[in-house]
């Protein structure tokens, strides 16, 4: 006992690092582990991720959930007007957006101000002063794209009259999902600009462009987009803020089909040139492939496989395999970033877009070990990239062979986001993102990162505990 007191003392510290500091300070020696409480400290959530872990119910649901998103096989099958897509669109004055839900008061600038151009594109108002009267006479009815399975980037505006991809998961009965098409950077309807450029490019997109696209659709038959994304990967892409690969690669496709269609020459060239100016274009399918893969794991009971990420400008949301349509929100996280010249922290608007269903099918910042340049874009270092990818792994439920990162060894895509792994090691979901000023129409101000709240996850297993024990 005497050899104990008088030995140095060589200590693991999993408390404050002010207690190594003293132990230094006192000729020992202190190892600073980083560890946190599970669920941020909530006791109630500590309790219910305690009740989930190693449950063998859960574990089989689980499993169920990954293998139908492994099995999911997206195909690219038509484009149409998304009152014909969606029926609930043409009933009434619907207008869908990214994200859980929200009333038109408590929406961010560039949210408000996308509906407000989405009223004058469907001739509903004939100026922004009658368009916002609509509103706050309740003529006009919002829901989340999630709620209709679609997907639209940033403030992602869906109303009837758009065009919208439609994708397939051809293993799993042709289950349909949606996204409307990506109309590149600049004054653009999805970071809330509605003058009257952004309306006529809306129109050419739903008449001249949609039109081309639906006869290249059928005269090249659907179209693979796993096969696309997964070589995107291996070259230079993560598939949600870098698609530079993955356009070129659907144009590849696109191009001879359109060629071989009746479309008159220069509409063609007009699309192609289009298509071509516009990196992004791409983005809108990444996103429908995952939404499909995402979709099929969907209401396995008992599952905590995160199938949705989705976030409104205020607020960020998002809902389990085995909670149904659910939401669990919280206040959505700053980004933390890059921003162009003249902009700041304080002119940006909170985390916005349903695009981070690309992370929560395991690419995008799950996948930036395969696309080092994005920290160009988002900031920091590829080193930075690839440990973002190797840290993923510790929260999910396997990985996806599909999606291979080179820089890993070719080892698979993080994939299956287990809610009960984010609150037990307090890893958080890493997205990256654009960022959008927080006035309407302003448009993209930089880049960078972010992470899901902690407390969504933390209500979402509270509500799996209370489901398991009912």
């Amino acid at each position: 006992m005497k050899a104990l007191f008088t030995q140095k003392l060589t200590v693991l510290n999993a408390g404050l690092t002010s207690f190594a500091t003293n132990i230094e300070r006192a000729g020992g020696e202190a190892i600073s582990m980083n560890w946190q409480p599970p669920a941020g400290g909530d006791i109630e959530g500590g309790l219910a991720l305690a009740t989930l872990l190693n449950q063998p119910k859960i574990e089989i649901a689980n499993q169920e959930a990954m293998n139908r998103y492994l099995s999911a096989h997206p195909m690219l099958v038509d484009v149409m007007i998304a009152g014909e897509a969606i029926p609930a669109l043409a009933e009434k004055k619907l207008i869908l957006h990214a994200g859980p839900p929200i009333a038109w008061k408590d929406m961010c600038g560039p949210v408000q101000g996308a509906i407000l151009g989405a009223i004058l594109f469907e001739k509903w108002a004939d100026n922004l002063e009658q368009a916002e009267a609509l509103i706050v006479q309740g003529e006009v009815d919002f829901e989340p794209c999630h709620h209709y399975d679609a997907v639209g980037p940033m403030a992602g505006i869906i109303s009837r009259s758009m065009p919208l991809w439609v994708v397939e998961n051809t293993a799993n009965n042709n289950q349909r999902v949606f996204s409307n098409f990506n109309e590149g950077l600049g004054k653009v309807l999805r970071f809330g600009a509605n003058s009257d450029v952004v309306i006529e490019r809306l129109e050419w997109m739903g008449s001249e462009l949609a039109s081309a696209m639906k006869a290249m659709l059928i005269e090249s038959g659907p179209i693979e987009l796993k096969p696309i994304m997964a070589q995107a990967l291996h070259m230079g892409d993560e598939v949600h803020n870098r698609n530079a690969a993955a356009t070129g690669l659907l144009l590849k496709q696109l191009v001879p089909a359109l060629l071989n269609t009746s479309r008159p020459h220069d509409q063609i060239q007009r699309v192609i040139g289009f298509i071509t100016a516009n990196d992004h274009f791409f983005l809108n399918l990444s996103m429908a492939a995952c939404k499909s893969m995402l979709k099929a794991a969907e209401d396995v009971p008992y599952s905590t496989m995160v199938t949705v990420m989705a976030r409104n400008g205020v607020n960020f949301g998002i809902r389990l395999s085995g909670t149904g349509n659910t939401w669990f929100q919280a206040p959505a996280n700053p980004v933390n970033g890059l921003f162009f010249p003249g902009y700041g922290v304080d002119d940006a608007a909170a985390d916005l877009g349903d695009s981070a269903i690309t992370e929560t099918a395991g690419v995008g910042g799950f996948a930036m070990a395969s696309s080092p340049a994005i920290v160009k874009f988002v900031g920091g270092t590829p080193a930075d990239a690839t440990n973002n990818s190797r840290s993923m792994q510790a929260i999910t439920l396997g990985g996806n062979p599909a999606f291979t990162l080179p820089a890993l060894n070719f080892a698979p895509t993080a994939a299956g986001i287990d809610a009960r792994k984010v609150v037990d090691h307090s890893i958080l979901p890493i997205i990256n993102t654009g960022i959008a000023h927080k006035k309407a129409g302003v448009g993209q101000i930089g880049a960078g990162i972010t992470t899901a709240p902690m407390s969504c996850f933390v209500d979402a297993l509270r509500s799996i505990a209370t489901q398991y024990y009912r």
